[in-house]
């Protein structure tokens, strides 16, 4: 077991018990922060550019003063100096507005091992109930002062979707809106098999997040000598999908083996899928 790292902006590496955020900090007051993950492979975050870009639109978007992107390298890379090659790591760099009392953003680095559970799911897959968000698929981008799309650290909604999970016995959870579609899961993006083409759900109609993961993938698709597009999807829709997959950096892609109680058979695309995003997978 590796030791999990933290790196502050200012201060490089310090240690774990080391304090990080201040009491005031409106990260932690108002959730009024943004974050990226990204997975750590061979040493190496994974997409790396494409996390920093997608962060970069989140903080135009909630208008926070994210340090250039220099800098933010150069944090990740101080964090992740000396982590053994051969063990896969979750590095999450975090941008919070600062001291509610007035000051620069707090922007720190984290790296940890990448859970057993994430490893294991590629090999089993995971069981997935839908559950109401409550609003229609379009609302959310239809309303101006709303930012959509961006990994923020305001998490109550996910952590609460992911308390659910947990009470019902299942291990994740697909959000669906008032008008029926499905959206997203608290951390991953929807991804189905349908015709040979691979699917996902279209990120500017709904206010999902615009998945890395899933963006890599459909624009590798034809790899496999598979069709790629974005589309809306109903739950009854996915019953006769060829596969379904949550993916996200650090599980990668994972198949959806059961929705709503109703057994799914396995798919045959998982493995090529999984080869193609060069996860590793571990014997059952």
């Amino acid at each position: 077991m590796v030791a999990a790292r933290i790196a502050v902006l200012g201060r490089d590496a310090v240690s774990a018990d080391d304090p990080v955020l201040r009491g005031d900090d409106r990260g932690v007051l108002h959730g009024d922060g943004i974050f990226e993950t990204m997975h750590l492979r061979a040493g190496t975050p994974w997409l790396r550019d494409e996390h920093l870009h997608r962060m970069a639109r989140a903080a135009a978007a909630v208008e926070l003063a994210l340090p250039p992107r220099a800098v933010l390298v150069g944090l990740l890379d101080a964090v992740r100096a000396g982590w053994p090659a051969e063990v896969e790591g979750a590095l999450r760099l975090v941008c919070t507005r600062g001291p509610e009392s007035g000051g620069p953003p707090t922007v720190y680095a984290t790296l940890a091992e990448v859970p057993a559970a994430a490893r294991r799911a590629r090999v089993t897959g995971i069981t997935v109930a839908t559950l109401p968000l409550g609003v229609p698929a379009a609302s959310r981008t239809a309303l101006e002062w709303l930012p959509t799309g961006i990994k923020s650290t305001s998490y109550a909604v996910s952590t609460a979707a992911r308390r659910w999970a947990l009470r019902t016995g299942v291990d994740d959870v697909l959000w669906v809106s008032s008008d029926g579609y499905a959206l997203e899961g608290p951390s991953a993006n929807l991804v189905w098999l349908v015709g040979g083409t691979l699917c996902t759900v279209p990120a500017a109609r709904t206010g999902v997040l615009p998945g890395t993961t899933a963006a890599w993938l459909l624009a590798h698709a034809g790899d496999l000598g598979l069709g790629a597009d974005e589309r809306m999807v109903t739950p009854a829709g996915l019953r006769g999908a060829d596969g379904v997959w949550f993916t996200s950096s650090v599980r990668g892609l994972v198949e959806v083996t059961a929705l709503d109680g109703e057994p799914r058979p396995p798919s045959p695309h998982t493995a090529p899928l999984q080869a193609l995003l060069g996860l590793p997978v571990e014997p059952a």
